[in-house]
């Protein structure tokens, strides 16, 4: 899904991935009858348990320990027509710039393949996805259309973004949501997801109160994800458990996502629109996904959340396999295949296991840049972070995150005795309030602190740090930082640039959804090109730390 369902990381079992895309209706009806079927939901979880013994068993043995780091990234990105509204992305633009699909048929996924951490396997990152983003736009503009880097659309599409995300048919029981990919995996998970929560997903958030007869929902939204591989599974938890202390002032710095689609909102104008814009969160990504794929179940235990500190690597397994089954597939092994899943089943069940760090053991790595072999691993998926306006600014986010998970980890920061709820709601008052949130940090010293500048002094001295363990020298460690590190320097980040910009356009008189339009296709002007602290600021008044 846009950043986070089933095939998003290659979640689909060994056999699925070529069969489960089908152009016939009947074919997707049948397919996806069978995934909801009782005797499906029953064996599939027969062969995730007796994998998850066998990986279990190589997380005791050591057998995922590689002894290196690695790291990889994903970048979901979506279409737009000439008019600045999301359109459908054609398939000849797959097949030339082997670019991923995703939920929705405007949406695609830029992914590198991984690359050892050091200096010159990050280069080789950036000159992976700056390629691989090129590619993609040229392919899409061949046909009429651009390539966005966004965090979520707002352009209301023709006929509206209502109809546009609820536009479902039935045919035999089976709802078909026609402006998903014609996968079906997502469509199980579509009809799974909704007969469980009665129907509809309901997303409220500042402005808008509106029920979708579909997941397709999510697809507003997309993301980025840093990836990093680490050397040991015995190490693992630490990093794991780093991470989640982590989320909240990383977020803070890449908040781009505070307006849904302009025509989800009522035509208010003046103090109520500016109302809504001061109220409603820096990112509304978080609510969207949260919204929609826990719509089914009891507050707090969602499929999409914070997930609780680790203790041992195994436990990545039993979480696993504990976690609620949904949209189930049964491998059929090709024979074919170099490198078989051998846990098929339990991979595909991850792909419906999202949590905002994610654990993945194993899996398809394929080889590194160095010949090395990748695919015997533990590796830890960092999945809060929105998409960003331009390759630069994501690779800084991309060598932010690895450089400070290894910095405070091998640097023994004592950051993991911050209580598991003070990080839990550091990360949502990010969320909401983005880099005006108040922070919870335990500091080098071992003292609890919530002074931004004292936080934010750490997070980039420990990115430092780890990126130095990676041999990086200082000039290269401030080229890959210095993009993020402005922000937090002038207090610009893309969700408060967006905010002046609604707000400067209902002061010179738009309604809010009119402002919202305007504000998109400027941004749609200077994404892919400049960072956005560079970007003409709204004449608002002063940015500050108080800006909302």
């Amino acid at each position: 899904m846009t950043g986070d369902a089933a095939g998003r990381d290659g979640a689909g079992p060994r056999g699925q991935r070529e069969t489960a895309e089908t152009t016939s209706e009947t074919g997707l009806v049948d397919t996806i009858v069978r995934s909801l079927d009782a005797e499906t939901r029953v064996e599939f979880d027969r062969r995730v348990a007796e994998q998850a013994l066998r990986l279990a068993r190589h997380c005791r043995e050591g057998r995922l320990d590689t002894g290196g780091y690695a790291v990889g990234i994903e970048l979901e990105a979506y279409a737009v027509d000439s008019e600045g509204r999301p359109t459908t992305v054609p398939e000849q633009v797959f097949e030339e710039s082997e670019c991923g699909k995703e939920l929705g048929v405007h949406n695609v996924e830029l992914h590198t393949e991984p690359d050892r951490f050091t200096a010159a396997g990050l280069r080789h990152q950036r000159a992976a996805l700056e390629e691989r983003y090129e590619r993609t736009r040229d392919s899409l503009a061949a046909h009429d259309c651009e390539l966005v880097l966004d965090a979520m659309w707002t352009v209301p599409p023709t006929g509206g973004s209502a109809a546009y995300l609820g536009r479902v048919e039935e045919t035999d029981g089976v709802r078909v949501a026609r402006n998903m990919r014609t996968d079906a995996r997502y469509h199980a998970l579509d009809n799974e997801t909704i007969r469980r929560a009665g129907g509809a997903v309901t997303l409220s958030v500042p402005g808008v109160e509106h029920d979708f007869p579909s997941i397709l929902v999510e697809s507003l939204a997309t993301s980025m994800q840093p990836h990093l591989q680490v050397p040991s599974g015995e190490d693992f938890p630490t990093y794991f458990n780093v991470a989640i202390r982590t989320l909240g002032p990383v977020l803070a710095l890449a908040t781009n996502s505070p307006f849904l689609p302009a025509d989800l909102y009522e035509s208010v104008d003046g103090d109520a629109a500016t109302r809504i814009v001061d109220e409603t969160p820096h990112e509304l990504r978080v609510a969207v996904f949260e919204g929609s794929m826990n719509a089914a179940a009891p507050p707090g235990a969602g499929k999409v959340r914070v997930p609780p500190d680790l203790e041992t690597l195994e436990e990545v397994v039993t979480r696993l396999v504990a976690d609620e089954t949904y949209a189930p597939f049964l491998s059929e092994p090709d024979p074919a295949e170099e490198y078989p899943d051998p846990f098929p089943e339990l991979t595909h069940k991850r792909g419906t296991y999202w949590r905002w760090v994610r654990a993945v053991l194993g899996g398809e790595i394929p080889k590194g840049a160095d010949g090395d072999d990748l695919r015997a691993s533990v590796r830890l998926e960092y999945r809060p972070l929105p998409t960003q306006p331009t390759v630069d600014e994501t690779m800084a986010l991309d060598a932010l995150v690895v450089g400070l998970l290894r910095g405070l980890v091998t640097g023994e920061h004592p950051l993991p005795a911050l209580p598991w709820t003070d990080a839990e709601e550091t990360f949502y008052r990010a969320v909401d309030a983005g880099l005006s949130a108040d922070l919870a940090w335990v500091d080098a010293a071992g003292e609890r602190t919530d002074e931004r500048e004292h936080v934010y002094d750490e997070v980039f001295e420990y990115a430092r740090r780890g990126l130095a363990d990676a041999g990086f020298d200082r000039a290269t460690a401030d080229e890959f930082l210095r993009p993020v590190e402005r922000r937090y320097e002038t207090g610009r980040t893309p969700s408060r640039w967006k905010k002046a910009a609604v707000r400067a356009r209902i002061a010179d008189g738009d309604s809010l959804p009119d402002a919202i339009v305007g504000m998109q296709r400027e941004y749609y002007d200077h994404a892919g090109g400049a960072p956005v602290v560079e970007w003409p600021w709204p004449d608002t008044g002063a940015v500050g730390e108080s800006e909302r």
